[in-house]
Order: structure tokens, then C-alpha cells, then sequence
């Protein structure tokens, strides 16, 4: 078992998660979506002390690392990498979209659609079977009605996030199931785990957060 505290400020809400391998042992949610720097120091500080840990005890540093939140994402990748590099441990980042889609498991649909709203009618987004394996891989989409209709007309696709909400006001395939799912740093818990576990560490030095490039509509491949 590895302890390792996975960070998210990517979404609306910091937060943070304590988990001694697949098993969470504290999490803890910034009541606001605002002063994520403040509160995060602070809630780290929190959850190693009602474990009784040292930073000194960890094993490694997860991080969400986008797309999201331009300043949050900076937020938590300066957060991880201060840490990694003050106690001399790995860093692991998880695409912030895959998390989500990890909030999503119980949810009833074939494929799963997490999208963080990006302004005006853009989103980024992707596509994850129950498996967490990327169908779509991550990519930034100026909103239509017909993009993913090629999934939709093969499988039930559950759109989540706070992106899916003008989605849902465009995307009328009876296939498609807008449900509502909260995602948070727990939900990093098995993906950073299994990242631990198989060795897969990012370069201390020259990891960045995952920002997103120009918004496009390209035509959809069938890959499903």
C-alpha cells in the first residue's frame, strides 16, 4: 500500500484526498469555488494531522492536471511540485477529465462524457468507456448538436459536468443521459494508485498543466 495525497483545484471546487492505496482515508472539499490557495495548504495540513502523518510519511503526490481552470490548475501543479520536491517524492498526474469520468461509474450508460464548461459554447471534454479507457481522447469542442451522434447511435452516452448543462439544451438524441455527478480528489484515488503501482511518475522538472489548444469541430472518427 502507498500513501498518497491526491490534489484537485482543476474543478469548481478545490479539494484534496488522503488514501493509503485504493482506500481513502480523508477527503476534504473548499466550501467555495474561490481562494483555492489559501484553503489548500491549509486542508493538507488537515488531513495528514487527523491521520496522525508527517509530510515526511507520504509516498507520493497526485495531481489533477487539467484541462480546467487556467489558475487552478497552476495552483495545484505549483502545490504538487513544491511538495515533491521538498520531501524528495514522485509525482503523479491524472487528466482531470478521467477523473471525472471515475465520479461517473454507477451512472447507467455505455460511455461516459465528462465536460468542464470553457465559455461561450466551448467545453473540453472527452470519452471514457466503464473501463476508464479513453474512446475520445481529450480534445477542446466548440458545441454541436450532431457531434456525437456516430457514439449515440450505438451506444447510451452519459454527459456530466459543469459543461454538459448547454450541452444539454442542444443534444436531443434519445441516447443521450445528462445526469448530474460531482467530482473530487477521491475520485483520483484508484487511478493514482494504479499509477503508483505500475511506476508511471512525471518528470519533476518539466511537468505542466494541461491547458488545452484551439477549440475545433472537426469531424468525429468512428472508433467505438
Amino acid at each position: 500500500m502507498a500513501l498518497i495525497l491526491n490534489i484537485d483545484t482543476a474543478v469548481q471546487s478545490a479539494s484534496v484526498c488522503l488514501a493509503d492505496g485504493d482506500t481513502v482515508l480523508k477527503t476534504l472539499v473548499n466550501p467555495v469555488e474561490k481562494d483555492s490557495a489559501a484553503w489548500l495548504h491549509i486542508a493538507i495540513e488537515t488531513v495528514l494531522k487527523e491521520n496522525k502523518l508527517k509530510p515526511g510519511e507520504l509516498n507520493a503526490i497526485a495531481v489533477s492536471a487539467g484541462p480546467g481552470s487556467y489558475t487552478g490548475l497552476r495552483v495545484g501543479m505549483a502545490t504538487a511540485k513544491g511538495l515533491c520536491y521538498a520531501l524528495s517524492l514522485p509525482l503523479i498526474t491524472i487528466n482531470t477529465l478521467q477523473m471525472m469520468a471515475a465520479a461517473a461509474m454507477e451512472v447507467s450508460a455505455s460511455l461516459l462524457c465528462p465536460m468542464i464548461d470553457a465559455r461561450r459554447m466551448e467545453v473540453f471534454t472527452a470519452l471514457y468507456n466503464k473501463n476508464l479507457n479513453e474512446v475520445h481522447p481529450a480534445f477542446n469542442l466548440v458545441l454541436t448538436s450532431d457531434y456525437f451522434n456516430d457514439y449515440l447511435d450505438r451506444a447510451t452516452v452519459a454527459f456530466f459536468g459543469n459543461g454538459s448543462k448547454k450541452a444539454a439544451d442542444i443534444i436531443t438524441h434519445p441516447s443521450a443521459l445528462f445526469v448530474d455527478v460531482q467530482a473530487t480528489a477521491a475520485n483520483m484515488v484508484n487511478l493514482s494508485s494504479k499509477e503508483f503501482d505500475d511506476g508511471h511518475f512525471s518528470d519533476l522538472a518539466y511537468s505542466e498543466p494541461f491547458y488545452g489548444k484551439d477549440f475545433h469541430s472537426p469531424s468525429i472518427k468512428k472508433i467505438y
